[in-house]
């Protein structure tokens, strides 16, 4: 820092700020860069007060104007549901066997219902549909609950093993941790490997074979294939939901799943949860 002083060579006035022997010129600003900087003062003073703009405890400043773009959002959504309200009562009341045979209701249903997927569904099956780890692949045509176009929209309507909804799929697998000793676990890992057509140990899997046959047919069936009347998933392929290596299927015998999916028919309109059925049954796994 400095005290003020003329600079020699420009003859201006400093501002007493120095760096590395570089003084700071104070050199007035353009008359006109003045100008403009009141007038966005005074605009933003107007604004302010003609559109919302201070916030408030529970809102904010209406604005002279009455201006909201929520207003505006809002009208168009009524305009275009009263466009589409014949299309939209029609989906709410079809015979979803029969959708296909009206192809104006099927193309705004498919539409309506990549709306409502990407709004609801997509945070847990993903923005594709794919899945992850304990969220279904809704692309396959493996389906725990079955994957024709009613199917697909009772699941959404009542969701799985949620509390909200007596209509609810509902099945538990047994936590076998508390059934067997880890060497039967052990052994039935590795059938399963082996049904599934994924390396195995085969002298683990001929003993895992009759544990299987004792403890997990009755859901799974003899063959492994699975029972969608109760959810349980088809073995015999390489589709896993929480992960088919020798260590996640470990961990599901021993401590068991037990996934829960909302109820959704609580929160959707009728026409929405057709539509939304619709959109998944079109992505390509739908029966």
């Amino acid at each position: 820092m400095s005290q003020h002083e003329i600079d020699e060579p420009t003859g201006v006035d400093t501002t007493g700020h120095e760096w590395d022997g570089i003084r700071e010129l104070n050199n007035p600003l353009p008359r006109w860069w003045l100008w403009c900087f009141y007038l966005t003062i005074i605009w933003g003073v107007g604004y302010t007060i003609a559109f919302p703009a201070w916030p408030l405890i529970n809102g904010a400043t209406a604005g002279l104007l009455g201006f909201a773009t929520r207003a505006e959002v809002a009208a168009d959504i009524d305009r275009y549901a009263q466009q589409n309200a014949g299309l939209t009562s029609a989906l709410a009341k079809v015979e979803l066997a029969s959708l296909a045979d009206n192809p104006d209701l099927h193309r705004f249903a498919v539409a309506n219902g990549a709306a409502v997927f990407r709004s609801h569904c997509s945070q847990c099956h993903g923005s594709g549909a794919a899945g992850a780890v304990g969220y279904p692949n809704l692309l396959d045509d493996d389906w725990l609950w079955g994957g024709a176009l009613a199917e697909i929209a009772y699941t959404v309507k009542h969701g799985i093993r949620n509390e909200t909804d007596d209509d609810a799929h509902y099945s538990q697998m047994p936590a076998f941790g508390d059934l067997l000793e880890e060497e039967e676990i052990a052994a039935t890992v590795q059938y399963v490997l082996q049904i599934s057509g994924a390396d195995h140990d085969t002298t683990l899997a001929q003993d895992g074979a009759a544990l299987f046959e004792e403890q997990c047919t009755a859901c799974h069936g003899e063959q492994g294939q699975g029972d969608r009347s109760q959810g349980a998933p088809n073995l015999t392929d390489a589709i896993w939901l929480y992960g088919g290596d020798t260590t996640a299927l470990t961990a599901t015998i021993t401590n068991a799943r037990f996934g829960v999916m909302p109820a959704w028919g609580q929160r959707l309109s009728p026409s929405d949860v057709n539509a939304v059925a619709a959109y998944v049954h079109g992505l390509g796994g739908g029966e």
